[in-house]
């Protein structure tokens, strides 16, 4: 499209979203035209009075050519549902954005990927499954995206990086109000080559409550399919994983403990069609992914006999040393030894405070 600068500035007026601006577009067929539209026109094809004013102040305080050059200044991309590089599976749901601001690199094999999301108040339990499903979904070459909130967001992004996998972070608003403002070095590592953090907000559009529902749509529309850990019954992340069954994508939830308000949100999805899953293997059987999650079998046929029977004391739940010590008559050395090499070949986590628990590799 021509005069893509003017399709900028008009998506930089508040109230004009996908498909007002979209209408515009569709309407005079050059954005260049619709910038200088009169406001009579503009309601006589739907553009509400309040947003016709703010598209006339807008007129008065900014240029096309400056708007670009604050993009350039803050090193900010853009990509528009004209341009051949914007995301593909966005373009299948119902209100695409019309402009996708990022930084970073968002690449084609972005393209097979599964949203992570849950709650801002993760639990030790949260954190655990978080990390062993992410994991185990980057090892099978799956994109993570998800929203830098809190909690589990932030648990999804850390463990793509920290498996050299790729990650997309989606603001709820511009890319210069990075939000929360302690995930601003998440932001910056996942920029330095391990991704992209994307946003179809104005750079310095703040990150307002009323954003997220949009940010949650654009999370589930770059998905295959939405995960989500751990949730209350009213958790935004819930927003996230209904939107998804509306386009189609699958969803997946991990129950939790019977006990914990973070295990309702997972079981209303399972009651509304959500698939219950224990381990990752099942997402990859799903999704069609022939790569399987095998090395947790291989290393667990390696074990020695003591070693299987800690696995085994595991099996239901995690256990402090020394309830396992005393379960297996054996001394907190040598248990703690078989501890340790067994954490670091991922067969157990330490949940801290001497407590461990079985893989979900397993």
């Amino acid at each position: 499209m021509k005069n893509i600068q003017y399709l900028l500035v008009l998506h930089s007026v508040d109230g004009l979203g996908p498909i007002r601006l979209k209408a515009l577009i569709d309407f005079y067929k050059d954005p260049k035209l619709a910038w200088g539209a009169d406001g009579k026109q503009l309601k006589e094809i739907g553009i509400p009075q309040n947003v016709v004013e703010r598209l006339t102040e807008t007129r008065k305080n900014l240029t096309p050519e400056k708007l670009i050059e604050d993009l350039q200044k803050d090193k900010i991309k853009f990509t528009t549902i004209f341009d051949e590089d914007y995301p593909k599976p966005l373009l299948q749901i119902y209100d695409p954005p019309t402009v996708l601001y990022y930084k970073g690199e968002i690449k084609p094999q972005d393209e097979k990927a599964i949203g992570v999301v849950g709650t801002r108040k993760m639990t030790g339990y949260g954190k655990l499954v978080t990390n062993q499903f992410t994991a185990s979904l980057v090892s099978a070459g799956f994109t993570i995206v998800s929203g830098l909130a809190r909690g589990v967001d932030s648990e999804a992004h850390w463990t793509s990086l920290r498996n050299k996998g790729r990650t997309i972070a989606v603001l709820g608003g511009g890319l210069n109000q990075v939000y929360p403002p302690e995930n601003i070095n998440l932001a910056n590592q996942i920029i330095d080559g391990k991704g992209a953090i994307i946003s179809e907000f104005p750079p310095n559009h703040p990150s307002l409550p009323g954003n997220f529902p949009s940010r949650n749509r654009i999370i589930s529309g770059l998905s295959k399919a939405i995960l989500v850990t751990e949730a209350a019954a009213d958790s935004g992340s819930l927003i996230t994983a209904r939107v998804a069954l509306e386009q189609g994508r699958d969803v997946f939830a991990i129950p939790g403990p019977v006990t914990s308000a973070l295990s309702r949100g997972p079981a209303d999805l399972i009651k509304e069609g959500a698939r219950l899953v224990f381990e990752p293997q099942e997402i990859l059987d799903e999704l069609g992914v022939e790569q399987g999650i095998s090395n947790g079998l291989v290393l667990k046929e390696s074990l020695s006999p003591e070693e299987q029977k800690i696995l085994e004391c595991l099996e239901n739940e995690g256990r402090h040393i020394d309830e396992i010590c005393r379960s297996l008559s054996l001394s907190a050395a040598l248990v703690s030894g078989m501890l340790i090499k067994m954490e670091i070949t991922g067969l157990v986590r330490n949940l801290g405070g001497g407590i461990y628990c079985k893989s979900a590799i397993l």
